[in-house]
């Protein structure tokens, strides 16, 4: 048990010891450790795992072997990661058939499977350390520092890398100096708007005594988003330090994590770290010999993308159905069973113990004037290196498409990128020289949101993706207010007229009308912003529209009604694969002679496509 500040510093400094020999070998032991964030999981890290533990054990080399998991590394396309201590070999796309020859060569003989480092796709050279790959150079850590590096099930491991050292600070300060630092700092909520986060804790801190609550939000809904999921994964104990720090700073003696029920992985290591520093007397009564009580509760969401709103979160947490009321008051004021509560996310509360313990100024010396320090991303879509990447505010777009994420695939052109989840909105090549920061993005037509990011290039029909966002803001409207349950619905039926061929340039005004009325009179914010994906791309791809209403054309070739599929007689063999594996049989002909594609049969699935080793086929 640990009961004073003394005895933290000196477990602290015990594991710090214990960690570094780790990794330098100084223990004489080496150490294998796998990446087991979800994406690596679904791709048999686990097996991997277990595979090297079996090699170990079989060649009696427990003592001189230890092998665990981690958290994510970040670099997702590249994943399953394996990483070798001391010498800090990174092994990339690694499946259990590797296993075996990782083990003979590395393991028993000291020599680097070379065919599994990761290969500069500029230089054609190897790469053997993680620190000295291109996705990594500019990325600044702080939310993920000790991601990929700790194991995330060992709350000594978390201890050895300064766990813990905030909230001791924290602790040995005034309440409302707590609050100063953070409010020096420049930390803004990094869950959608980017309000204040310090403001926040102020409008609780100056609520009359009694009960009051802290509620993390972990309810990460946007489509292609995993940040709060890989933080909780990765480094639990950091997130809940933060929220003992913000309990702390107000008064507050309960904090609640809600986490969505989808992210198993998650949900397990934040209850083992919670149960891990509840049996070290890091949570509980009278912390570290203070009057400071504390503990953690978990609740699990089902999914709704609406309690992402904190309202709608709150009232979820109290068993209510998830949906959000009108403000004021603010939950500052009146949040959980009515009791003052702040509301922060992952990524927010994970910043919280490193200002406490490098100080406000360091962090607000990282960023922009605006924006201080730093944010995590999740770069998906049509990019080369999809994964989670950290930056600092201010770091631009191109940056973050090309040099962070190696550019676009098969040398396709960029096209857009949706920053901000369904609640942004498309970002052009225009934009690309953008700082990335709160204000920048929002004078820009998109927002910074919680920190998705989809990159498209040429291939996606910009109408088309208008309503892939709001078909799915349709289906998690929670329908508490016309102007979202019904205006949103509209919307898309009016993209589907135009996907189909048959809007009219009238249909386009009235969108945009529709649009504005859906933003001023919405009740939540995530209503208020749900018209977003149409108005932004209305407003940089408002010629793609047009050609979809006048020309019958969809210049990606994206919308089934208004393409077909042929065949380049001057290109066919006439071996007729493409007619054997149609499954609609829509394509006939005779053999070595070029085949034709009935129109009025073809259901457009695009096999005949992938099948033709002649690129004969094509959309017109």
């Amino acid at each position: 048990m640990i009961r004073t500040f003394d005895e933290l510093k000196e477990c602290q400094e015990k594991c710090a010891a214990a960690f570094r020999e780790k990794i330098t070998g100084e223990n004489g032991k080496r150490a294998i450790v796998l990446c087991g964030g979800t994406g690596c999981l679904s791709s048999n890290s686990e097996e991997i795992r277990k595979k090297f533990e079996v090699l170990v054990f079989e060649n009696d080399l427990s003592e001189k072997i230890s092998v665990n998991q981690v958290g994510c590394f970040g670099f997702c396309s590249q994943g399953p990661f394996v990483k070798i201590f001391p010498e800090d070999t990174l092994y990339r796309l690694v499946t259990i058939e590797d296993v075996d020859e990782i083990f003979q060569s590395d393991i028993l003989k000291g020599e680097v499977v070379e065919r599994l480092l990761y290969v500069d796709p500029h230089t054609g050279e190897t790469v053997k350390k993680q620190d000295d790959i291109n996705f990594y150079k500019k990325q600044h850590r702080v939310a993920l520092e000790q991601c990929g590096q700790i194991d995330p099930e060992n709350i000594l491991e978390a201890l050895g890398t300064g766990a813990f050292a905030g909230l001791a600070k924290a602790l040995q300060m005034d309440r409302k100096d707590v609050i100063d630092t953070i409010l020096t700092s420049g930390l803004r909520g990094r869950g959608g708007a980017g309000f204040p986060t310090g403001k926040k804790w102020q409008f609780a801190y100056q609520q009359p005594e009694g009960a009051k609550f802290v509620v993390c939000n972990g309810d990460e809904g946007d489509p292609g988003a995993f940040m709060d999921r890989s933080i909780l994964e990765g480094n639990p104990l950091e997130v809940i330090e933060g929220m003992m720090i913000a309990g702390y700073a107000i008064g507050a003696q309960n904090g609640y994590f809600y986490v969505r029920a989808e992210y198993p992985v998650a949900v397990h290591r934040l209850r083992m770290g919670i149960r891990q520093a509840e049996e070290i007397g890091l949570l509980g009564d009278h912390i570290l010999g203070t009057d400071f009580s504390f503990r953690c509760h978990v609740r699990l969401g089902a999914g709704a993308f609406v309690c992402g709103e904190e309202t709608a979160l709150l009232a979820s947490i109290e068993g209510r159905r998830g949906m959000p009321r009108t403000r004021p008051p603010f939950p500052a004021v009146e949040g959980l069973w009515h009791k003052p509560t702040i509301v922060n996310n992952v990524e927010t509360l994970s910043l919280v113990p490193s200002i406490l313990r490098d100080g406000a100024e360091t962090f607000a010396s990282i960023g922009t004037e605006g924006s201080k320090g730093t944010k995590v991303f999740a770069l998906g879509g049509k990019i080369n290196n999809v994964g989670l990447v950290e930056v600092p505010m201010g770091t631009t777009l191109r940056e973050l498409i090309y040099d962070i994420g190696g550019g676009i695939p098969d040398g396709k052109k960029f096209k857009a990128i949706q920053t901000g989840g369904p609640s942004g909105g498309c970002l052009t090549e225009r934009d690309l020289d953008a700082e990335i920061d709160f204000d920048t993005l929002r004078e820009r037509g998109s927002m910074m949101g919680s920190g998705g990011a989809i990159v498209m290039d040429e291939d996606n029909c910009m109408v088309d993706v208008a309503k892939f966002y709001m078909d799915f803001i349709c289906d998690e409207s929670c329908g508490k207010c016309t102007q979202c349950r019904i205006g949103t619905r509209r919307l898309l039926e009016y993209l589907e007229k135009i996907c189909n061929g048959q809007g009219t340039m009238q249909d386009l005004d009235e969108m945009q009308d529709l649009a504005s009325v859906i933003q001023v009179g919405a009740l939540c914010a995530l209503g208020q912003t749900a018209a977003n994906p149409v108005l932004s791309t209305l407003s940089n791809f408002y010629d793609e529209y047009v050609t979809h209403i006048k020309d019958k054309k969809c210049p990606a070739k994206v919308c089934k009604n208004l393409m077909e599929y042929k065949i380049d007689p001057d290109l066919c063999r006439g071996c007729s694969a493409c007619a054997r594996q149609c499954p609609a049989d829509a394509i006939h002909g005779e053999i070595r002679s070029p085949f034709e594609i009935d129109p009025a049969a073809c259901i457009k699935c695009g096999t005949c496509i992938s099948v033709c080793k002649f690129g004969a086929i094509y959309k017109d």
